[in-house]
């Protein structure tokens, strides 16, 4: 009989599910719905909602398509593993029920709360507790929450990440992780337990918080009740869950001392892992427990985040392209251009408030338009190229931090599916790129595996993980991205 391993991954744009073979480490079978983008609901400026009701609808029905195309049998499926958009804000009542819409990571409401927090609160604190000002991450929106919704905050039962609303929904249990205590700035690194200053100033009692269990390990069994909903049997565990880029980097077997794993999908990610707990005195870039910490072993991961990344591409075709237009043919035009696209630069920032710009909400900026030079291939090259201009703006940040950045590992996919954007990513920030054959759901899979004890450890995990490809600076083009790096940089703090 096979031994198979389910991951979710509960991004903001799609739900996608993967069936994993345990032995060969290959993919079954996958789905990812739905087929065009997600909604983010934004009922007033600088909100970002979504309905948690909405992320299970299309965990059933992607469980139940690869179940299907996998042609699963009884007692095959081993374990599942969870991974979800960080920072979310979800909560429930005492029957479970969802209060309000999920307010996510790209949501902005909270800002001047953390900065407020931080004020108050005192540098010291902040940074040598949480390592992070508390900013716009969950415990400053259920802050909000608590000031503007006071009627909801008091039906509060537990509040919950996206990934363990998924645990409840398949378990019934209420539970998180240490890693995701962090991601919401509840984590008091040094005293090694939930932030209980930060609480105690938001006027938040901890018991609103589930309690913690490790990222590895028993979670919790399927309920009799969604195992035949779904198709699978009663009591298959729960083993594992991560936040997307502490799972995207473990997906990438990323979990020592100077090993980088990097996303660009919806937003754009470095995650760097340290044995010490490092960070940015401007909380530009954020420290959290990386999925494989032990008190007696710690593994600290740093987070650059851009919010605008994907998104940025996909709005250019919409908005540039025609219906059939596609992201293939984008890259084919933006290639028409030379390095640079004759002046045009693009600031990507307009999905939110952006951290490494210390949450200034500055927008998307299109700089030095020349309408009788520039065409849409031109704007289409000037926006890949002001997301990597972002990214190598928060690489420096890291390298101040004292992280090695030589080497990133990623998977193939979105936005390193363009050959423009991995050429500007290598030469820009003049690193070894690494593409792997790999995404979060597959990660959380591996991972599910290494909880439920199939695996031994991560070595045993990642035998069937396959690199596609290598790519490294070139010498003859590093100057001319080097300088577009400059004209962005030099446009940007004109608009700061």
């Amino acid at each position: 009989m096979r031994q198979l391993l389910i991951g979710y991954d509960i991004g903001s744009s799609s739900v996608k599910a993967t069936l994993l073979d345990a032995d060969s480490g290959k993919v079954v079978a996958a789905k990812g719905l739905p087929e065009v983008e997600m909604n983010i609901d934004s009922p007033q400026k600088d909100w970002a909602e979504q309905d948690p009701e909405l992320w299970w609808r299309y965990i059933k029905e992607t469980t139940k398509n690869i179940l299907v195309k996998g042609h699963v049998r009884a007692g095959e499926v081993n374990a599942i593993g969870i991974s979800y958009q960080m920072h979310g804000l979800v909560m429930v009542d005492k029957n479970k029920e969802v209060i309000r819409p999920a307010i996510i990571w790209c949501d902005s409401r909270a800002v001047e709360i953390g900065n407020k927090a931080f004020s108050n609160l005192g540098s010291e604190y902040c940074l040598g507790h949480l390592l992070n000002s508390p900013g716009n991450f969950t415990a400053s929106k259920l802050k909000w929450v608590k000031e503007n919704e006071p009627d909801k905050f008091n039906k509060i039962y537990k509040i919950m990440l996206p990934g363990d609303f998924i645990a409840m929904k398949l378990t019934g249990e209420i539970l998180t992780t240490e890693s995701g205590l962090s991601e919401g700035v509840f984590w008091d690194f040094p005293e090694n337990k939930v932030a209980d200053r930060l609480l105690y100033h938001y006027g938040i009692n901890a018991d609103l918080l589930p309690k913690a269990v490790s990222s590895f390990g028993m979670q919790g069994g399927l309920l009799p009740e969604v195992a035949q909903d779904l198709g699978l049997d009663a009591g298959v565990p729960v083993t594992y869950r991560a936040g997307d880029q502490p799972n995207n980097a473990f997906s990438l077997n990323v979990l020592q001392e100077g090993e980088l794993a990097t996303t660009a999908g919806t937003s754009g990610t470095v995650f760097g892992v340290s044995t010490k707990p490092v960070f940015d005195p401007l909380s530009r870039v954020n420290t959290f427990v990386h999925v494989n910490h032990q008190k007696s072993d710690p593994r600290y991961g740093v987070l650059l985040c851009i919010n605008g990344t994907g998104i940025l591409n996909s709005w250019l075709k919409r908005s540039f392209g025609s219906q059939s237009l596609n992201y293939e043919e984008m890259n084919h035009l933006a290639a028409e251009v030379p390095i640079g696209a004759e002046g045009l630069s693009f600031l990507p920032f307009g999905n939110g408030a952006e951290r490494i710009l210390e949450n200034q909400q500055v927008g998307a900026h299109l700089s030095k338009l020349n309408l009788l030079k520039h065409d849409k291939r031109h704007v289409f090259r000037a926006g890949q190229e002001g997301i990597v201009a972002a990214l190598t703006y928060g690489f420096n940040i890291m390298k101040s931090m004292g992280l090695n950045l030589k080497t990133v590992k990623a998977g193939r996919a979105n936005m390193f599916l363009s050959p423009i954007f991995r050429e500007a990513f290598v030469n820009m920030n003049d690193v070894s790129l690494e593409l792997y054959d790999t995404d979060g759901a597959q990660g959380a899979a591996r991972g599910a595996g290494i909880g439920a004890g199939i695996y031994s450890g991560a070595e045993e995990a990642f035998q069937g993980l396959d690199k596609i490809q290598d790519f490294e600076p070139d010498a003859h083009k590093k100057e001319a991205y080097e300088a577009v790096f400059s004209q962005w940089e030099d446009c940007l703090n004109q608009i700061k």
